[in-house]
């Protein structure tokens, strides 16, 4: 049985992090995508990201061991983040560089950043499976999925801006979403042998996601004047996760 449920979670993250890849597909063909539908996706995958967050990890989580524990995971999930963004370097179109000093260009930092905050997701989808329920291990993948995909297309335009080919662009976009499985696979068979730490486990990804939306990806889908669009991108994004895990959890 733990076998299972650990092929299946990371089965899981594998397929939510290719997803990353397949956004960026339109980059075979067109590198005229609009800014402001770039951050109407944005706001869309924060959505998404909101809705799992709470739904799909925190609730779960204090249904098994109370607040305490949850608030002490979500507060370390949160403050590992921030350590991670402190001190590798990498590069946010609306924050700039960020992290110590690299010589790398801003193409690959931002690769970087991208890479950073994926591998929180992965955890997500992993110790989603973790809590025995599939159901809600494969909707935690979907939105995953889901917000990976504009992600994906996010990379690749500014990779073909700095001279990368269209293929070029579309394989490191889609290595950045492989950083998920490893993630996925970390958290399930953690979360899957030693029980116990399941909710800490979920409040901690959660807390890494929610330490994403807040300090990446809602300042830069509101950077090119489309705030207002990028909102209501974040609540289509919410309202579609929220509906998702109350039909199928």
């Amino acid at each position: 049985m733990i076998e299972e449920t650990i092929l299946l979670g990371s089965v899981a993250s594998l397929m939510a992090g290719l997803a990353t890849g397949a956004g960026a597909l339109p980059v075979l063909f067109t590198t005229k995508v609009s800014d402001k539908l770039l951050d109407v996706m944005l706001g869309f995958s924060a959505g998404v990201m909101l809705a799992a967050t709470s739904f799909s990890l925190l609730v779960p989580a204090i249904d098994m061991s109370g607040p305490l524990v949850v608030v002490l995971g979500f507060i370390l999930g949160a403050l590992i983040l921030h350590l991670v963004d402190r001190f590798i370097p990498h590069f946010h179109p609306a924050l700039g560089r960020e992290g110590l000093p690299s010589k790398l260009s801003k193409a690959w930092l931002f690769v970087i950043a991208i890479t950073i905050h994926n591998f929180p997701e992965g955890l997500a989808v992993g110790v989603s499976f973790g809590t025995g329920n599939v159901s809600t291990g494969l909707i935690v993948a979907m939105a995953i999925g889901l917000q990976n995909m504009p992600e994906g297309l996010a990379v690749a335009l500014p990779l073909l801006r700095e001279g990368y080919s269209r293929r070029k662009s579309l394989w490191y976009s889609t290595l950045t979403g492989m950083v998920e499985p490893v993630g996925g696979l970390l958290g399930v068979a953690l979360v899957s042998i030693f029980h116990p730490i399941l909710p800490w486990a979920l409040a901690f990804a959660a807390g890494a996601m929610l330490f994403v939306v807040s300090d990446e990806m809602i300042p830069e889908s509101h950077e090119k004047g489309y705030e207002r669009e990028a909102t209501f991108g974040l609540i289509a994004g919410f309202v579609i996760m929220m509906l998702l895990d109350c039909i199928f959890t």
